[in-house]
């Protein structure tokens, strides 16, 4: 106001000089008047008041953030240890699968060495038969008695408790052709004493058929009921897999339609806050815009109430006055004005911080929604690591099982062999002693004896080979058994 009124005192009235010059000196501007004011004790009890309601509001608010911030991070903690929980039980439930899988691979190989093993006591049966059947051919010291007769050239030899059964028809015909120039001569007498044995011979050939066909039995319907359970197994893990993706997919809808939710809500409070914003922002210009119009005002008529001071002293008092009275009521509405101001910027500035906040949860709703995809991701790639190593070590156990299965096929073709070893030395033995009985000559009586010695120890030789390979047998049925 002295800026604007002190110019047009001293343009037009410099030269005027009056006894009442002090009177019509410039008045000082508002902010000095204020600052001379002495504010009352009541106006600074209730600023007083009012500061403490606005720190005990924030302190409040502080706390509930808090509180808040704590039962956020207790939730996020409970969903970790869920996640943690549930990775844990489908670590598990695919460990129980590979061992069910395992289980079964190793009941199909108890399966096949059970088979393996049927097989083995058979072909023992078929091979202490053949044994027996040599034993009878061949004789022994119980069963071989000589008679000697003058000269001892005519001696006799009588084979007595003899039995002979009959051999497989495979052996005799290779026993046929590795020899066809060669013609046996069987007397009537050893005719006639085969034909009564041929049905013994006969039930046993039955006896071992009807033993294969129960070993058959036994096994088919093993691998029946190992097939059995392991398609029911196969199912169980099928539904129990159906099931936990049905979980799995339902709690990825229910967190997808939340999230979403949340993110139209937030969406929603930022629009709203932003138009409140705005809207009290356009009051707030338009409110400045009146006050500044109503202070110009206010100035222009000052101003005339000055011109018209200086030009009538009589009524310059109470001019004056009135223009005092008004300089207090313009005072009175400026300060009026100045407090819905101080408010208006109250709430704006809680509206930008409210429109922060509502930006920093999208912001990290935005981040927990990143983590949650990095999170899927990242479990992908350990599922397909883990599924890749599990790979690798069934290829690994495969490979053993295949050098195991290896080895104990070399094993048995070893044992094989020793066998037709053992039975092409038998047939030796048996040639030697047909060609001993068809060149029995004059003065052999002594060579005959030696002989026959000598098969005997060929036959004891034998008897102690056949134990060792049965120990060897039996030594394999056992290390099959504990594998």
């Amino acid at each position: 106001l002295s800026r604007l009124a002190a110019p047009h005192v001293t343009s037009r009235y410099a030269g005027l000089q009056s006894p009442d010059q002090e009177d019509f000196a410039p008045l000082p501007s508002i902010s000095e008047r204020l600052a001379r004011l002495h504010p009352s004790q009541e106006l600074l009890e209730y600023y007083h008041k009012k500061i403490a309601a606005f720190d005990e509001e924030q302190e409040d608010l502080l706390k509930r953030l808090e509180r808040y911030k704590e039962t956020y991070d207790d939730q996020y903690k409970l969903q970790w240890e869920v996640r943690q929980l549930e990775k844990e039980i489908s670590k598990l439930q695919k460990a129980l699968s590979d061992m069910q899988v395992y289980l079964f691979q190793e009941r199909e190989h108890v399966l096949r060495l059970h088979s393996e093993n049927d097989r083995l006591k058979i072909r023992e049966l078929e091979d202490r038969k053949k044994i027996q059947q040599l034993l009878a051919l061949e004789g022994g010291d119980e069963a071989v008695t000589y008679f000697h007769k003058e000269p001892p050239h005519k001696a006799n030899v009588l084979f007595l408790q003899v039995t002979v059964l009959q051999r497989p028809a495979e052996s005799q015909e290779r026993e046929d052709a590795s020899s066809p120039g060669t013609e046996r001569s069987i007397s009537k007498a050893a005719a006639q004493e085969e034909k009564p044995k041929s049905p013994e011979r006969y039930q046993v050939d039955n006896q071992t058929l009807l033993l294969q066909v129960q070993a058959l039995q036994a096994q088919i319907e093993e691998q029946t009921q190992l097939s059995k359970e392991q398609v029911e197994a196969l199912l169980e893990d099928r539904r129990i897999h159906m099931e936990e993706a049905e979980v799995q997919h339902q709690k990825d809808q229910e967190t997808i339609k939340a999230m979403t939710e949340k993110l139209q809500k937030t969406q929603n409070l930022l629009y709203e806050s932003t138009r409140d914003f705005l809207q009290l922002k356009f009051e707030a210009r338009a409110n400045e815009k009146a006050w500044m119009a109503e202070k110009d005002c206010l100035l222009r008529q000052l101003g005339k109430d000055v011109d018209h001071l200086v030009f009538s002293s009589e009524s310059g008092k109470k001019k004056r006055r009135g223009t005092k009275k008004m300089l207090q009521t313009d005072d009175g509405a400026s300060k009026l004005q100045s407090r819905e101001i101080k408010s208006l910027q109250e709430k704006l500035m809680q509206e930008q911080h409210l429109s922060n906040m509502y930006r920093q949860q999208c912001v990290t709703l935005e981040g927990e929604l990143a983590r949650i995809r990095e999170e899927l991701d990242a479990g992908r790639e350990l599922f397909k690591e883990r599924s890749d190593k599990m790979g690798k070590r069934l290829k690994l156990m495969t490979q053993r099982c295949e050098a195991l299965e290896k080895r104990r096929n070399m094993e048995v073709e070893g044992f094989k062999n020793d066998v037709k070893q053992l039975q092409q030395k038998l047939k030796d033995v048996e040639k030697q002693m047909y060609k001993v009985a068809v060149n029995l000559g004059p003065d052999q009586d002594l060579a005959i004896l030696r002989e026959v010695r000598h098969g005997n120890r060929l036959t004891r030789k034998i008897q102690g080979e056949l134990k060792d390979l049965k120990a060897k047998i039996y030594c394999l049925e056992n290390e099959l058994r504990i594998c």
